[in-house]
C-alpha cells in the first residue's frame, strides 16, 4: 500500500499543488477517526503514525503497535476518500482564487441553461450565475450564446465557488470602454464616473491626462466605431460621453447636455445645484421620466434641482411672506416654492417665528401660485407646450469631426 500511496501523493502534489505534509496530516486524522468509530470504548487510546519517508502507516493502541487485518482495509479505504476529498477541495480553492482575482473584470462564457430566476454560464472549469435582477432589459440570450458579463462577487459555498455575474453594473460599461479604447488602457484617458440605468441610458465622464488627447473623441472613435461597438454589445443602450471638469459648474453643463442651461446656483456645503433653464428647454433638461437630470445627478454626486423661468416664484411673492419671514424660511432650508410644498402647515409652524395661522396662509398661497402657473401653461398653444428640441447624442458632433 505504501508504494501506491506514495505514487498518489506525488501525483497530487505535482498536478494539484497540495503538499504531501497536508495530505498525510489529513490522512492521519481520518484514520484516527475511523479507528475510534470501530471501538468507541477505546477511542482515546488509539493513535496513528505515518512515516514521512517510507509512508508506512502504524496503528497504536495504548502506545503499542497492533496488527489488525481490519486496519489495512480501513486504511486503504480512508486513504482513497481523503485523496478524493483533497483533490476536490484543491480544485475548488484553485477556481475560487482564479475568479477572486477576476472580480471587477469582464469574463466570457457560453449559456449552459436558462432558468426562471437566472442564466447559468459555463466557463469550462466552473459555472457563473447571472441572476434575473442583474440582466439588462435589452438582453436576450439562448442556450449556446456567448455572454460577456461583469464579475460582481465570488463566494465560497458548500458546493464550491459561486461566481455572481452582472450585466447591469455601471462598471460593465467602464470595462467595455477600457477594452475598446487603447487610450484608456494606456492611462492617457481616465474614466472619472459612470451613471447607468441598464437597458436605457448611460452617462460616462472622461478626462485626458494629456492635453493633446481629446478624451471624448478617443472614446467615440473614427466615425463613432468604438462607442458603436459598445452600444451593440449592450443591445442598443444609449451612451452619453461627458467631458469631465474640475469646475463643478462646467461639469454640470456638460452632464446636462443636450439641454442648454440659463444659470446655475451652487451650494457646495449641501452639494446642491439649482439649475434655471428656458421654458422650451425644461423637458429636454429633465429628460423622459426625469432620466437626464437623474443620471446627471448620479454622475456628479450632487442633487440637481431643475426649474424653468416660469417656475421660479420667489418666496417674497407669496401672501404672508415678508422680508423677516423669508429669512426664517431660508434659514430652515426652504429656498423656494418647491421646498415649501414639501412641508405641511404643522411642520412650517414649528419654525421659530412662524405661527400656525401664518403657516396655513403661506402654504395656501404657494398652492395657488403653482395652480396659476399650471393653468397658464395649459392655456398656451399645444404646439408650444409639446415643443421639444430634437435630442442630440453626446457623440454626434464628435463623429462628424472624427
Amino acid at each position: 500500500m505504501s508504494q501506491d500511496l506514495l505514487a498518489s501523493l506525488e501525483y497530487i502534489e505535482k498536478e494539484k499543488g497540495i503538499t504531501k505534509e497536508v495530505l498525510l496530516d489529513a490522512l492521519r486524522h481520518a484514520l484516527l477517526s475511523a479507528c475510534r468509530k470501530t471501538s468507541p470504548e477505546k477511542a482515546e487510546a488509539f493513535d496513528v503514525q505515518i512515516d514521512p519517508q517510507t509512508f508506512k502507516i502504524t496503528m497504536l493502541l495504548d502506545g503499542k503497535e497492533i496488527n489488525d487485518p481490519r486496519f489495512g482495509r480501513i486504511a486503504a479505504q480512508t486513504a482513497k476518500q481523503v485523496i478524493i476529498q483533497k483533490i476536490r477541495e484543491a480544485e475548488r480553492e484553485s477556481i475560487f482564487n482564479e475568479y477572486s482575482h477576476k472580480q471587477g473584470d469582464i469574463v466570457s462564457g457560453s449559456v449552459h441553461r436558462i432558468e426562471a430566476k437566472a442564466i447559468i454560464v459555463d466557463f469550462g472549469k466552473t459555472e457563473g450565475i447571472l441572476p434575473a435582477r442583474e440582466q439588462s432589459p435589452l438582453d436576450s440570450f439562448r442556450q449556446g450564446n456567448i455572454v460577456r458579463a461583469y464579475v460582481s462577487e465570488v463566494k465560497k459555498t458548500s458546493k464550491g465557488p459561486e461566481v455572481i455575474l452582472s450585466r447591469t453594473h455601471p462598471d460593465l460599461v467602464a470595462q467595455f470602454f477600457a477594452m475598446e479604447v487603447p487610450e484608456i488602457h494606456d492611462g492617457l484617458v481616465k474614466i472619472k464616473a459612470v451613471a447607468r440605468e441598464a437597458g436605457s441610458r448611460t452617462k460616462i465622464a472622461v478626462a485626458s491626462t494629456d492635453e493633446k488627447i481629446d478624451c471624448v473623441g478617443s472614446c467615440v472613435g473614427v466615425r463613432g466605431q468604438r462607442v458603436k461597438n459598445i452600444v451593440r454589445e449592450l443591445g442598443g443602450e444609449k451612451i452619453d460621453i461627458i467631458r469631465y471638469s474640475d469646475d463643478v459648474e462646467t461639469y454640470i453643463k456638460n452632464a446636462m447636455a443636450p439641454a442648454e442651461l440659463k444659470s446655475i446656483k451652487l451650494d457646495p456645503e449641501r452639494q446642491n445645484a439649482e439649475i434655471l433653464v428656458e421654458d422650451d428647454q425644461l423637458s429636454l433638461a429633465i429628460g423622459k421620466k426625469g432620466q437626464n437630470v437623474r443620471l446627471a445627478s448620479k454622475l456628479i454626486g450632487w442633487e440637481l434641482d431643475v426649474r424653468s423661468a416660469a417656475q421660479m416664484t420667489p418666496l417674497s411673492a407669496l401672501d404672508g411672506v415678508g422680508e423677516k419671514t423669508e429669512e426664517l424660511l431660508k434659514a430652515a432650508g426652504i429656498q423656494g416654492v418647491k421646498d415649501l410644498l414639501k412641508k405641511t402647515a404643522q411642520e412650517l409652524s414649528e419654525i421659530p417665528g412662524i405661527g400656525p395661522k401664518t403657516a396655513e396662509k403661506i402654504i395656501a398661497s404657494a398652492q395657488k401660485a403653482v395652480s396659476r402657473k399650471e393653468a397658464k401653461e395649459s392655456s398656451e398653444p399645444a404646439e408650444k407646450i409639446e415643443k421639444e428640441v430634437p435630442e442630440k447624442k453626446a457623440t454626434s458632433s464628435e463623429e462628424e469631426g472624427a
